[in-house]
C-alpha cells in the first residue's frame, strides 16, 4: 500500500469519526427528548382521563345535592361555572388552572353537604360521593405520574449541552399539575 493511498485512508477515518460521533451524540439526544416528549404527553392523556371522568360525574352529583340544599344557588354557579371554565380550556396550563378552580368548587360543594344528614344519607348521593372519591384518588396518582414524568423532562432539556439541541429543535420545558394555593387553604362555608 502507498504511502499516499495510507494518508488518504488515515484522513478519511478521521473525518468519518469526526461526523459520526457528533451525528450520534445528536440523533441519540434527539430521539431521547423525542420519546421524554412523548411521555410527557401521555401521562397528560391519563391526567385528562381522569378528569373527564369527574367532569362527568359533576351533574349528577350537584342535581343530587341541589334537590335537598336548593337555597344554596351561589354555590351550584360557581360549581358550574367552573365546569364551563375546564371545558372551554385549550392549553395544558389553561386545563391546569380551570380544574383547579373545580376542585376548589367541589370542596365547598362536598363541605355544605354535611349539613344535610338527609343527603348523606342517600343512596344516590352515596354512590356519587365514592365515585367522585375514587375519581379524585385517581386523578391524585396520574398527576404524580405526570409530575414525575414532567420533571424529568425538564431537568433533561435544561442540562447542558442537551439544552442546545433541545432549544435548537423547539422542546419546551412542559407546566407541572400543581396544587393551587387556595386548595392548601381550608374553605370557609356560612351557616
Amino acid at each position: 500500500m502507498s504511502k499516499t493511498l495510507k494518508t488518504v485512508l488515515i484522513i478519511a477515518a478521521i473525518l468519518i469519526v469526526i461526523v459520526a460521533i457528533p451525528y450520534s451524540y445528536l440523533k441519540g439526544t434527539y430521539n431521547s427528548l423525542v420519546t421524554m416528549d412523548e411521555e410527557v404527553k401521555a401521562a397528560w392523556a391519563q391526567v385528562e382521563n381522569q378528569l373527564q371522568r369527574r367532569f362527568d360525574l359533576i351533574p349528577n352529583l350537584v342535581a343530587t345535592v341541589k334537590g335537598y340544599a336548593s337555597h344554596e344557588k351561589e354555590l351550584f354557579v360557581q360549581v358550574t361555572e367552573a365546569r364551563s371554565r375546564v371545558a372551554g380550556a385549550g392549553s395544558v396550563g389553561d386545563k391546569i388552572k380551570a380544574n383547579n378552580q373545580l376542585s376548589g368548587a367541589l370542596s365547598r360543594l362536598l363541605l355544605v353537604v354535611e349539613r344535610y344528614p338527609e343527603l348523606k344519607a342517600n343512596t344516590n348521593f352515596i354512590r356519587l360521593q365514592d365515585e367522585l372519591a375514587g375519581t379524585e384518588n385517581r386523578i391524585a396518582v396520574e398527576r404524580r405520574r405526570y409530575n414525575e414524568t414532567v420533571k424529568v423532562y425538564n431537568i433533561k432539556i435544561r442540562r447542558f449541552p442537551t439544552n442546545l439541541i433541545a432549544g435548537m429543535f423547539g422542546f419546551e420545558k412542559a407546566d407541572f399539575f400543581d396544587v393551587p394555593k387556595e386548595a392548601q387553604q381550608a374553605p370557609k362555608v356560612k351557616f
